[in-house]
């Protein structure tokens, strides 16, 4: 009963407000309308916007190119992506998704791990890391799906969660457990994948200085992490033939010659492991943390 008597006044009110001062009022609105949706609903994706409209921006003054591929870019046609350009210059690395957790593996990593060499390009492979299992687990099973090469990149760690229940110093215990893990196996400093604004709230600790990182930061003109970095994800809306639909784009912080002293060189990889086939195994685990058989989707 009150609410009607108050519209009906305030629409009384409003039609013996003089024309200009509807006017105005009206444009106040509009104004204020505007700024809240852009506010609340754009802005917060704001940078979705120019992928779906035109192409992304390339960071200036880089010219080593890469991208990343999952299960999600689907089938990839090789013939195309192998003289695919990426502002005007070569795809040089793709960098693979293999494992997630202790017990997934990437339904197209094993065909995009094969073709990527194939197809000449320099080849490396992350692990999504999961909070719903242990850093012992995890490394352990990477390692047994996963069997990297002298001239690919070292292995990476793509580590994007902190889980609520435990503190940051165990948090970053555990992610040190996985790097130390995979860091014996192959006696090269895995890359650690994040994005820069988890990278200083999460590992910046001195313990995480000495290895390689590879930040995410998209549709941005420079990097705004201030520390050293290797690889910058810096858009996951890249378009490439032989690839349907979006892709992620990355770029390396240096020249040619410098990526390929990154590589895992020959001499940490005995000759009867390259040549093995046991990579599919899921007895590696010295400590008896068997590890379950791979679910692939």
């Amino acid at each position: 009963m009150f609410i009607p008597k108050v519209f009906r006044s305030i629409i009384k009110a409003w039609t013996k407000t003089p024309g200009w001062m509807r006017w105005v009022g009206g444009l106040c609105l509009s104004a204020i309308y505007s700024f809240l949706f852009y506010y609340f609903f754009v802005a917060p994706t704001g940078f979705r916007w120019r992928a779906i409209y035109g192409d992304p921006d390339y960071p200036a003054g880089y010219t080593i190119h890469g991208i990343d591929v999952s299960r999600y870019q689907g089938t990839i046609n090789w013939n195309r992506l192998r003289n695919a350009m990426i502002d005007r210059s070569p795809i040089r690395f793709i960098i693979i998704k293999s494992t997630e957790g202790d017990s997934h593996l990437d339904m197209k990593f094993r065909e995009n791990f094969y073709n990527a060499k194939e197809s000449g390009f320099i080849r490396g492979v992350y692990h999504f890391w999961s909070n719903n299992s242990s850093a012992r687990r995890q490394a352990y099973f990477f390692l047994a799906m996963v069997q990297l090469r002298p001239g690919d990149l070292p292995p990476v760690l793509d580590v994007e969660h902190k889980p609520k229940n435990i503190s940051t110093e165990e948090f970053q215990q555990n992610i040190l457990t996985w790097l130390h893990i995979v860091e014996d196996r192959y006696h090269v400093k895995p890359i650690i994948y994040t994005y820069y604004k988890f990278k200083d709230q999460y590992l910046s600790d001195s313990r995480f200085d000495d290895y390689p990182y590879w930040i995410a930061h998209y549709y941005v003109d420079q990097m705004e992490y201030q520390g050293a970095w290797k690889f910058w994800q810096h858009t996951d809306a890249g378009k490439l033939p032989g690839i349907k639909g979006y892709v992620d784009l990355d770029i390396y912080n240096g020249s040619f010659y410098d990526l390929q002293q990154l590589l895992i060189p020959e001499e940490v990889i005995p000759a009867q492991e390259v040549g093995s086939t046991s990579h599919d195994s899921t007895g590696v685990d010295s400590l008896s943390d068997r590890v379950r058989q791979p679910s692939v989707e």
